[in-house]
């Protein structure tokens, strides 16, 4: 693997980890304030609180953190696609567009193989590197591949369920693939098969099965005004998403899209339902699922989690198309928090401008929910993944409240699992689900909103 550049080092240090670019939000992992006072390198235990130890070191001493496991009835097998869209030309690098994604689905019982590494090396490596910058830590005191992912590798597929549903999951802007793992294994588990799309040379690293490493490109940074970027990233998101829909369509009639056509579990074309086609995306991975679920009807129910409908989230008049349009399909909305000029506003469709506008067009069934105590990155792994490198390491001061608020981390986590669950169990296999009526006891953090 190349080393990471100069620029993509400067990146790094500004982006990384972020998925707060295209709202405007302030704080990153990368670009939160430093208080003053070294971060400790000492990466040993600290002592379990609450009784539970979610982190845990590898084989040479390099943290690794359990994610929560999937609490449906069946394992989870995961498999990787590289795919190669011969009829467009890639716009932040070489060649043609090439895309990494990850098919997870619901696998047999008596499922065995390796389990899924959370990033491929040569990404993790990336990574790390500037995590490693922005923590003030030993370059490989975390193991960002070896997080616990509770998922097979290639592992068979689920027999006698039929066609399943399909979830595509797009992340947060210069976020990769990974960052929602979370509720990817909790919806394979519970029935679904969920692909994960990366943004190739907007993450900060996307790793290729002969090892190449595609790092984010400095060029998206130099696009001005921030609206223009964010417009030109999320054309090229839309363009990814509809390829990965007609691959899939390839591969449900029974082909093999793989561009190296490497050989796949048995039985996972026939586990693809793509007439039942939801999608989920985090930040601009939200705004993602909004855009592309106008252009593209196949996507028949979509989840926002804290994603602006805005080029520009400032700007009323710089809505995205689909807040002008709206939407006569489902679609849920998440937030937490919305940073604007004259101070900050919860971020629901009663305060934000671009939230409102689709609100108000949509015809479909909608919902909207607001958790006062989180924040942008609540919506990822990094729920899980902050608290549980706290207990090991001294995070810089004020950053585990800026990424995912005050809110109570396992808790939050396993709300937002189970209200897309909910959804999507709703609109894509017709199951009433409660939960969606109104709020309860059992996820007291979560408001409905109008």
């Amino acid at each position: 693997m190349r080393l990471m550049t100069s620029a993509v080092s400067r990146l790094s240090r500004r982006q990384l980890l972020g998925g707060l670019a295209a709202t405007g939000a302030a704080v990153t992992l990368a670009s939160a304030s430093v208080a003053s006072g070294a971060v400790s390198s000492d990466t040993g235990h600290k002592g379990p609180k609450g009784g539970a130890e979610p982190a845990r070191k590898g084989d040479a001493g390099a943290i690794r953190v359990e994610l929560p496991a999937p609490t449906g009835p069946y394992p989870v097998g995961m498999v990787e696609l590289h795919l190669v869209d011969q009829g467009r030309k890639e716009r932040w690098g070489p060649g043609d567009r090439e895309l990494m994604v990850s098919v997870w689905y619901p696998a047999r019982r008596e499922t065995d193989g390796a389990r899924v590494p959370y990033m491929r090396p040569g990404a993790a490596e990336a990574f790390g590197a500037g995590a490693a910058q922005i923590l003030k830590i030993d370059r490989g005191a975390i193991d960002w591949g070896g997080f616990t992912t509770h998922a097979r590798a290639g592992a068979g597929v689920a027999g006698g369920l039929g066609r399943r549903p399909v979830v595509l999951y797009s992340p947060g802007m210069y976020n990769e693939r990974t960052l929602d793992t979370s509720a990817v294994v909790e919806l394979a588990g519970q029935g679904y098969v969920v692909v994960t799309v990366d943004p190739t040379y907007e993450a900060h690293a996307v790793e290729f099965p002969d090892g190449r490493v595609a790092e984010a490109s400095s060029e998206i940074g130099k696009i001005e005004p921030i609206a223009e970027r964010n417009k030109a990233v999320l054309d090229v998101r839309v363009a990814d998403v509809r390829f990965v829909l007609d691959r899939l369509e390839v591969l449900a009639r029974g082909g093999n899209p793989d561009a190296g056509r490497r050989q796949l579990p048995s039985g996972l074309g026939a586990a693809l339902d793509m007439g039942r086609v939801g999608m989920f995306g985090h930040s601009l991975g939200g705004m993602t699922t909004a855009e592309a679920m106008r252009l593209d009807r196949r996507i028949r129910a979509g989840a926002n989690l804290d994603g602006p409908l805005g080029y520009d989230w400032t700007d009323p008049d710089l809505l995205l198309p689909v807040a002008h349009s709206g939407l006569d399909r489902p679609f849920l909305l998440m937030g937490a928090w919305l940073d604007t000029t004259s101070g900050r506003l919860p971020h629901t469709h009663e305060h934000s401008p671009s939230w409102r506008a689709l609100w108000q067009n949509s015809t479909g069934w909608k919902r909207d929910l607001w958790t006062q105590a989180a924040e942008h990155n609540s919506f990822t792994d990094y729920e899980t993944v902050l608290p549980a490198l706290a207990e090991r390491l001294t995070l810089p001061e004020g950053l585990r409240k800026q990424m995912i608020g005050t809110v109570d981390p396992a808790r939050f986590a396993a709300s937002r699992r189970a209200y897309l669950t909910a959804f999507f169990d709703r609109h894509l296999r017709g199951l009433h689900r409660p939960l969606l009526d109104g709020p309860t006891p059992r996820h007291p953090d979560v408001r409905f909103i109008g």
